[in-house]
């Protein structure tokens, strides 16, 4: 086989795209004149990076030497070895950030949950590729499937790394629906989510959505009774938030809310990293100010810029038009891998794709939203850009995978 003919040379040229994007604006963060301002453990960051952009390079290139049917094998081995590795960081895990989702052995540390991300797409695939075309009548496969992801983001949250847990829950609308979970009961699992968000911002807009989805559910589906409890979800989610955002959460909590629906409520406290956020991109401009310039970032006025705000680092630094190739990178590399699930014949394969793009997309929504303060600061990375050497080598470890799976996607079915 003429390997090089079918690699999907696009989704790989994507990835090491926003890998240099992403080395670029750590040095940035990290060995330009902020560096003054930085621990040196700190500033060693960008070092850090690119032997773990080293090693994935490697990982991925190895990869493609793989039999695809080893995922399928080793997935539920791989996700009980999670679980497991999982569990164990809640008793002997490090706690780094207040998340004790960390193992360190030898000096060496790695965030399991990460890895965890890996192993429940493999899994859930796996299970779903034996189980086509959920409906209605065939809801039992659709729970099962969904306990899946429940199970390994409880453990994450329990580690207190919330943002991890909430890429993983979010996970179960995009798999279910792609596997034939019907639009009415899609919408239902996402409606949480939405009606939470808009509660948050107001109780009125929070009744408003509930309105319209349930609205829009009786129309889909045409089920009485899901439609009821669509309903009586939306009236409890509101009243939920309201009473917790009155009576349940504790003030820096709430303050913490507030200052996303309002920065300027606490403007020298939680709305801090917001206002910085958003001036900085800001005055990037349309060309942005220059490698190593940007005043926010060297000033050291950007929290964690070389981390959960690394994009306000890019939008400062070469602007709009900078920010914009990031997003493009994104979705080059986004609809490269929809289309390849499209065009795949194998379920497995298509839910492991599906599964590796969602993540993606969930981390790019959340990461850039919360630096223009579209939502909350929720502190999740942007893959491939963001400093992390287990979030990289995970996320390229997912790329790795997706690759092969497209490799060989006319062979696959002798191989499965």
């Amino acid at each position: 086989m003429n390997w090089y003919k079918n690699f999907d040379w696009l989704t790989f040229f994507s990835w090491m795209g926003l890998t240099v994007m992403g080395l670029f604006s750590i040095y940035s963060a990290t060995q330009g004149p902020v560096s003054e301002f930085l621990p040196a453990f700190i500033q060693q960051n960008f070092w850090k990076q690119l032997i773990w952009v080293g090693a994935s390079l490697f990982m991925v290139i190895a990869l493609q030497f793989t039999a695809p049917r080893t995922f399928s094998q080793v997935a539920y081995f791989f996700y009980a070895f999670c679980i497991t590795l999982t569990i164990g960081t809640l008793f002997l895990g490090v706690e780094v950030n207040g998340a004790k989702s960390w193992i360190e052995i030898a000096g060496f540390r790695f965030q399991v949950s990460e890895l965890m991300k890996v192993s429940t797409v493999l899994a859930v695939s796996s299970y779903l590729s034996s189980r086509r075309n959920i409906s209605m009548e065939r809801l039992g496969s659709a729970l099962s499937a969904a306990s899946l992801i429940i199970i390994p983001g409880v453990l994450v949250l329990l580690q207190n790394d919330t943002g991890t847990a909430l890429v993983i829950f979010a996970l179960t609308p995009f798999l279910l629906f792609w596997s034939g979970l019907p639009y009415g009961i899609s919408l239902f699992i996402v409606s949480p989510a939405l009606i939470g968000y808009f509660s948050v911002i107001g109780w009125y807009w929070g009744l408003l959505t509930a309105f319209i989805i349930t609205l829009m559910i009786f129309v889909i589906q045409k089920r009485v009774w899901l439609t009821i409890t669509s309903a009586i979800t939306g009236l409890i989610l509101v009243g939920g938030v309201n009473i917790a955002l009155t009576k349940v959460l504790q003030p820096h909590q709430i303050a913490r809310i507030e200052a996303f629906v309002n920065p300027s409520f606490d403007p020298k406290g939680w709305g801090w990293n917001v206002i910085q956020a958003k001036t900085a991109i800001g005055s990037g401009g349309l060309t942005g100010k220059g490698f190593m310039q940007g005043t926010q970032t060297q000033l050291r006025f950007l929290p964690e810029q070389w981390t959960d705000f690394i994009f306000c680092v890019i939008g400062e630094e070469f602007g709009f038009i900078g920010s914009v190739f990031v997003v493009f990178l994104f979705m080059v590399l986004l609809i490269r891998l929809i289309y390849g699930a499209g065009q795949h014949k194998h379920p497995f394969a298509q839910s492991v794709l599906v599964g590796v793009s969602s993540i993606f997309l969930i981390h790019l929504l959340i990461n850039t939203g919360s630096a223009l303060g579209l939502l909350p600061v929720i502190g999740i990375p942007l893959p491939f850009v963001s400093y992390g050497g287990s979030a990289f080598l995970s996320n390229s470890l997912m790329i790795g995978i997706s690759l092969n799976l497209l490799l060989y996607r006319r062979e696959f079915t002798m191989y499965i």
